[in-house]
């Protein structure tokens, strides 16, 4: 890899703790901590949430009748979404111990904390987890696909994606044969180190 390129992902790394340590301080600032998965607010933020809770059916009859007529259709793609769930947790259970490479934790993507909050009421809560599902899903598949690529294909495309995972900076550049042969045995260890 280019050492310009391999510089700049390292800043990107550190720029990701700085990141995370001011995530952390902004827990603390709003008054919660995380006790073996279950998030815990001091009693007073607590009571002060029940207290900005909006009641469940005043939010239902303010929704625009648009927004609740589409609420089925939008609800509908857990359908999609659990098959696909489903079919990648089938393919890497059966192919990645094959390859060599590690099984992606779905525990890691699929969170449902947001329902602790007690601000939100019944809808927002079943929304709040629906969205929680379909990312976690999406950010799991992608995962998944990733590691499947950096095994098979870790080339670069040759014009910029959007949206690219986190493996995709360490790839061969398009075109560039010497590297590819030179990398891909070694972008195959470090996958099959965790990497």
């Amino acid at each position: 890899m280019n050492t310009k390129i391999a510089s700049i992902i390292a800043t990107i790394r550190q720029l990701e703790g700085d990141l995370e340590a001011e995530l952390a301080h902004r827990r603390l600032e709003l008054a919660y901590t995380v006790d073996h998965g279950k998030v815990v607010f001091t009693e007073h933020v607590l009571k002060h949430h029940k207290q900005l809770r909006s009641p469940w059916l005043g939010y239902l009859l303010e929704a625009r009748p648009l927004i609740v007529l589409t609420a089925p259709l939008i609800y509908s793609m857990v359908i999609p979404f659990a098959l696909l769930d489903a079919f990648v947790s089938a393919y890497q259970l059966v192919c990645f111990p094959v390859y060599g490479i590690p099984v992606v934790r779905r525990r890691d993507y699929l969170i449902f904390d947001r329902s602790q909050l007690a601000y939100l009421n019944l809808f927002e809560r079943f929304n709040c987890s629906f969205c929680s599902y379909g990312n976690g899903v999406i950010s799991y598949v992608r995962e998944v696909a990733g590691r499947t690529e950096q095994y098979w294909c870790p080339i670069k495309h040759s014009r910029r994606i959007v949206g690219a995972h986190d493996r995709y900076n360490a790839f061969a550049d398009y075109g560039d044969a010497e590297a590819y042969n030179q990398e891909l045995v070694e972008l195959r260890k470090k996958l099959n180190s965790g990497e």
